[in-house]
């Protein structure tokens, strides 16, 4: 599930400046023996349609579920208060929620903010049929008047919802610096797990309800918070070292525990592996927060983890993006590929693939592939047009992947046009359509129209 991918942004316009290029490697190390793919109804990659939604300002999605009547809910953000978005009275950010049904019709959405930026990362439906958000906030008023300890520029907020979306609960969490929320999970045993990025410096060692070295944490490090059913705390936690920990996703462990996954280039305090610059980092930790163990993965130039999800053998799959051709990365032609890794409970690498072409090709996230099929979809971006990307329109086009359980490219398909296009996240319908979301800035190409600077995109597969 997926976050807010600053970096990947600012990643990808350095390297268009740069004409980074990269091709396709076919890397695995030793795949285990594994089930064949059983199929359900068969979803053979063709486009069935693609739509824009927003207004004459910036749009985005960033996270996509099914719903239990069927349907599918959108969530990102909205700067717009014209076109497709009905409730906003200024240009600031806002969390929007949109809700489809599954003949694809918009049923309702709505807008959540205050007079400040607000942008989502992460949605999932609750057991009661409503759902929990997750993003950050730097408002104080509107949506965000209940919690008037805003401490700083960003701060964790989430909201509770109703299945009809309307607001049963919100809570802001943070110190003085940037804190943002990416992930959320309800939690096997009652309440919710959410994880995402503390200023450690700015909150001089604050977040921790255990006793820890605290002081010797500097930087943004991962940020684990417990909450109870009502929202409040039960326990926080931070892990990282002294530079950038950024967290992307998570799941929860078979054990109660949590699995957290992002990238990491500290060498320090929690970190005792990095391979050079941005490594994954996968952090395990126990149902009460206590650090189990902790995995670097990658090689010597910038890796960086956004996805991962449970395979069916009792592994994980994570998908992200590499530039390095050594330590764990077995092949790369130059530029950045999608990665994928599986490892195993205690964090082993199992083995390894890349995809992509001759330049730029990333991974946002991944999904488990429903309706009885064992593979997985991976969503984000490409720039290539060889390798296994086979078309691309102008610059980074929305790219998504399918793979078997082994990691056999299945499938991939594209949509862009001449501008920058991006897919964020993906979910498998239970008639075995795909429905992928991100944002566009096209208005040409097989984008059928741009309302004003970015808009939200949102592409059927079948």
């Amino acid at each position: 599930m997926k976050k807010e991918n600053i970096k990947i942004v600012a990643f990808v316009c350095a390297l268009m400046l740069l004409g980074c290029s990269v091709d396709i490697p076919a890397n695995i190390n030793s795949i285990q023996n594994e089930e064949p793919d059983v199929t359900g109804p068969v979803n053979s990659g063709t486009i069935d349609f693609t739509k824009t939604y927003g207004g004459t300002k910036n749009e985005s999605a960033r996270s996509i579920i099914s719903t239990l009547d069927g349907g599918y809910a959108v969530l990102g953000f909205t700067q717009s208060m014209d076109g497709d978005i009905t409730d906003k009275t200024d240009e600031s950010h806002d969390y929007w929620l949109m809700k489809f049904s599954a003949q694809n019709t918009l049923e309702w959405n709505k807008t959540y903010g205050g007079s400040d930026n607000d942008r989502a990362n992460d949605i999932i439906q609750t057991k009661d049929g409503g759902y929990i958000v997750i993003g950050s906030s730097f408002s104080m008023d509107g949506d965000v008047s209940g919690n008037p300890d805003n401490l700083g520029n960003d701060d964790y907020w989430v909201i509770k919802l109703d299945p009809m979306g309307n607001i049963s609960w919100n809570k802001t969490f943070g110190f003085i610096g940037s804190d943002k929320g990416f992930s959320v999970l309800e939690s096997s045993v009652g309440g919710y797990f959410i994880v995402g990025v503390l200023d450690v410096t700015a909150s001089g060692g604050e977040g921790n309800t255990f006793s820890s070295n605290a002081n010797a944490h500097a930087g943004g490090d991962y940020w684990g918070i417990k909450l109870s059913d009502a929202g409040e705390i039960e326990w926080s936690k931070f892990y990282g070292g002294n530079f950038s920990d950024t967290p992307e996703s998570m799941i929860e462990t078979e054990d109660n525990g949590y699995l957290i996954m992002g990238s990491s280039d500290s060498v320090d305090v929690d970190i005792t592996g990095n391979y050079g610059s941005y490594d994954y980092w996968a952090v395990k930790i126990s149902s009460t927060g206590t650090l189990e163990w902790e995995r670097s993965y990658g090689g010597t130039e910038i890796d960086e983890a956004f996805g991962i999800v449970k395979t069916d053998d009792g592994n994980y799959m994570v998908s992200g993006v590499t530039r390095s051709s050594d330590n764990n990365v077995s092949l790369n032609k130059g530029g950045a590929d999608v990665w994928l890794n599986k490892i195993s409970p205690s964090g082993e690498l199992l083995w390894e693939k890349s995809y992509g072409g001759s330049d730029f090709d990333v991974s946002t996230g991944i999904v488990k592939a429903q309706a009885g099929d064992k593979g997985y979809i991976i969503t984000g971006s490409s720039r290539s047009q060889d390798g296994d990307a086979t078309l691309n329109q102008g610059q980074n086009d929305a790219w998504i992947i399918k793979i078997s359980s082994d990691g056999e490219l299945e499938w991939e398909n594209s949509v862009g046009g001449s501008d920058i296009d991006f897919f964020y996240d993906a979910v498998q319908l239970q008639d075995g359509s795909i429905i992928a979301v991100g944002e566009s800035f096209s208005n040409d190409g097989s984008i059928p129209e741009n309302k004003g600077f970015s808009d939200l995109l949102l592409t059927k597969i079948k």
